[in-house]
């Protein structure tokens, strides 16, 4: 069965390691090479949002059955509904070190982001969850959880605010890393832009309509094309 895990759970399975955190809501977990437990090494859904930062070594993490190498400063985001196992570490690699910021669903809905921003920038993510940085975007995101770290240790009112905060700071430090991400890639040919149009409107009706239609044909009407061709687009 799968094993699903929520902040208080990823709290438990993770707490000999340094961590921080707001209740049940928000965490930081600064972890280092050490021999995992077993319950690390099953497959589970995380109920909420998830940032790695891997600063050290590498790691390869499975996300909804595909492998992902996390190389030194990158990034892999994780949202609620995915699935991840956590794989062996690269080689012998005792420098392993890595940062985890998880937060519950509902404390992620509250962070202030243009949801048009956001979107697109999501999307992205689909296709390869794992960024890249550059010096200059490390060093921002090391000063946001600097900062996050340092607000939620305190005794300071409206600290949740203040993280949610910083944490809308920091996406959009992530989605400057995915907009250049995207300028790198290779040119897409019109067919090809197209059909990533239809695919982003998909994904965009599905978010919106799951839990009451869950058959191709109503998302194909939606989006004007024949259920069979919707099918084969997505795939």
């Amino acid at each position: 069965d799968l094993y699903n895990v929520d902040v208080a759970r990823f709290r438990e399975v993770f707490s000999n390691f340094r961590q921080i955190g707001i209740g049940n809501d928000f965490c930081i977990v600064d972890m280092r090479f050490q021999a995992k437990s077993g319950s690390v090494n099953l497959p589970f859904r995380f109920d909420g949002v998830m940032m790695v930062w891997c600063i050290e070594g590498h790691l390869k993490v499975s996300f909804n059955l595909m492998e992902y190498e996390i190389k030194p400063n990158s990034l892999f985001i994780c949202v609620p509904g995915n699935v991840l196992k956590l794989n062996d570490i690269v080689g012998e690699n005792e420098d392993l070190h890595y940062v985890c910021v998880a937060m519950s669903k509902e404390f992620a809905s509250n962070q202030k982001i243009d949801v048009n921003k956001a979107f697109p920038k999501g999307l992205a993510l689909i296709d390869d969850p794992s960024v890249r940085l550059t010096d200059p975007e490390a060093s921002m995101l090391a000063v946001h959880l600097d900062l996050m770290g340092k607000m939620t240790e305190s005794d300071m009112p409206y600290k949740s605010d203040c993280v949610l905060s910083l944490w809308s700071s920091m996406f959009y430090v992530l989605a400057g890393a995915l907009d250049r991400r995207a300028d790198m890639a290779d040119s897409v040919n019109e067919s090809t832009t197209r059909s990533r149009l239809l695919f982003q409107q998909f994904v965009n009706l599905v978010s919106q309509n799951y839990h009451m239609h869950r058959n191709v044909g109503f998302y194909a009407d939606k989006l004007c094309l024949t259920p069979k061709y919707l099918s084969k687009l997505i795939k």
